[in-house]
């Protein structure tokens, strides 16, 4: 029996012996223990998929370390009137859960773009550098040439494979980039900066996009001032390109028919595409960053799509290749709202982001399409004190006797170890003053910024480990703590395309058990032992229930 099974057993034993302090909480014995019974069953039940992964999709939260998939859980059952029981992401099926260590080669706390180079292209690299292995050093283009490092949609456009990119953050920003770009500086977005060394040797990245990546099927996110020249209102390229027309001029020169290549810019020109016969699509629905999903719906916004609409058009393109698909989506306003100190926008995008991967499991099938939901970093965002189980998690913590702040003050659920939280909470006049009382105060607002221990101007990553949930071909192959870059190479393992590739010619085993396969919610149990083995495990399980 394996560490995981061993685990499991003793949880259950644990679970059972602690009744009457289930039943203390209000909760039924019989309740708590059915649906343990049900979760184990389904473990049991599971077999790793080795079937070999046609298509993989990836799917990135921005800033959604653990602190952040567990309070926009609570934000989620609250919102929509569940219990919290009853309540879980659509990757939290997934039977395959492992934990990922986010530093970069030159930092214990990383950005968003070396996190990226490390879970696309499978090598870690240095801050703030884009597509390129450590020999770079943030702002120096000097010696870009040698030591670029190509990502798995590279790898999959090679391997005949088409490939797509959806975002809410800009289509140059960090993570996008890294699927196309090689720079020096993630701040070369429309131009590279005069600081950078020798920059004439870098391109800038929506350059990189347009004019060395036209085979990339589908795009779609904001950042359309990157692509337009600063003599058009809202434009920012100082080179006097218009990017969007280049794009459009190469696919009409390239023989393509009308409706078989696609611009557009808002929500309802994307629904006006027939995404069965587009064979190229480029959407950029936002000058900068596309809004919030809140900000979307409160304020009636009707030209820019939800990312699970985004996430939908994408794959009704990419599945139309014979020979399958790669594709990055990015919940990219999750880390945004966290640095800006506002909770309620980034738990709020965490719920959209898992409408988008809902999506994506109802139409795609888990026996040939590998998905990968993870997080670059996580934020320094607490959820702390002793709230009661039903208490507004973006509210105060209602105290018992014995846990309240020393002060008398109430205090949030939901904190920042540093940010601009500090001023507003801790600042009056330009001097320090004690923490304000926020009896009254609606820190439930979309606006509200939460409180802060340390000024900042802006709320810092966190360098914890972040998960990596899994479903899918070789899913299985996500077991344990991994480095970042782990997961390039598991995706191209699972997709052959890229080293590893012996395993691709050999025969499927059948799956004993077909609606079975990929099936299950436990992350730790592997389901690899024999029926001696899970004879004894069930014996055990026996003995602990009754």
């Amino acid at each position: 029996m394996n560490v995981f099974t061993t685990s499991a057993v003793l949880l259950l034993a644990a679970s059972v012996l602690s009744a009457d302090a289930r039943a203390a909480s209000g909760k039924g014995q019989t309740d708590w223990n059915a649906k343990a019974q049900q979760e184990l069953k389904e473990a049991l039940a599971w077999k790793p998929n080795v079937n070999v992964a046609k298509n993989v999709i990836l799917f990135l939260g921005d800033g959604m370390g653990p602190s952040t998939v567990t309070a926009a859980r609570f934000y989620m059952a609250q919102s929509r009137g569940r219990k919290i029981e009853d309540t879980a992401f659509s990757w939290e099926s997934f039977p395959n859960v492992a934990l990922s260590k986010t530093y970069s080669v030159d930092r214990m706390t990383a950005d968003s773009s070396s996190t990226a180079v490390a879970y696309l292209c499978g090598v870690k690299t240095n801050f703030g550098v884009v597509g390129v292995n450590e020999n770079v050093r943030r702002g120096d283009c000097s010696n870009i040439a040698g030591n670029e490092v190509d990502s798995i949609l590279r790898r999959s456009i090679k391997a005949n494979k088409w490939a797509g990119v959806v975002s809410t953050t800009r289509m140059t920003h960090a993570t996008p980039a890294n699927t196309y770009a090689h720079v020096g500086e993630r701040k070369a977005e429309s131009s590279v900066p005069d600081n950078v060394i020798e920059g004439n040797k870098c391109k800038d990245i929506a350059s990189q996009l347009i004019d060395d990546n036209d085979d990339i099927r589908v795009l779609l996110a904001g950042g359309r001032r990157e692509f337009l020249p600063n003599t058009e209102v809202g434009g920012k390229r100082k080179d006097g390109r218009n990017l969007i027309q280049d794009w459009l001029k190469k696919k009409n020169d390239s023989g393509l028919a009308d409706g078989e290549y696609a611009y557009v810019s808002r929500k309802q020109e994307l629904e006006k595409v027939d995404l069965n016969k587009v064979q190229y699509l480029f959407g950029l629905f936002n000058m900068n960053n596309m809004k919030y999903e809140y900000e979307r719906i409160a304020e009636h916004i009707i030209t820019e799509p939800s990312l699970a609409q985004m996430t939908e058009s994408a794959i009704r393109v990419l599945e139309r290749s014979e020979h399958g698909y790669f594709l990055l989506v990015e919940g990219g306003r999750i880390d945004h709202g966290h640095h800006e100190g506002r909770a309620f926008p980034a738990l709020n995008d965490t719920v959209a982001f898992s409408e988008a991967v809902q999506k994506a499991m109802d139409i795609t099938s888990e026996e040939d399409t590998l998905i990968v939901v993870t997080a670059d970093h996580s934020l320094t965002f607490t959820m702390g004190g002793y709230p009661s189980i039903n208490n507004p998690i973006l509210g105060l913590v209602d105290e018992f006797p014995g846990k309240a702040p020393d002060d008398g003050k109430p205090m949030l659920t939901l904190t920042y170890s540093d940010g601009p939280g500090f001023d507003v909470h801790h600042m009056k006049n330009g001097a320090e003053v004690p923490r304000m009382n926020l009896s009254g105060s609606d820190t439930t607002a979309p606006d509200f910024v939460q409180d802060a221990g340390v000024p900042r101007y802006e709320v810092s990553h966190g360098g914890e480990d972040v998960a990596i949930y899994a479903r899918g071909p070789m899913s299985h192959l996500f077991h344990g703590v991994h480095e970042q870059n782990y997961i390039a190479h598991v995706m191209e393992y699972a997709s052959c395309v890229g080293a590893n590739q012996d395993h691709c010619k050999k025969p499927r085993k059948k799956p004993w058990c077909d609606e079975c396969a990929g099936r299950g919610r436990s992350a730790g149990l592997r389901a690899r032992q024999g029926p001696l083995t899970l004879g004894f495990l069930w014996a055990l399980l026996m003995l602990c229930v009754t």
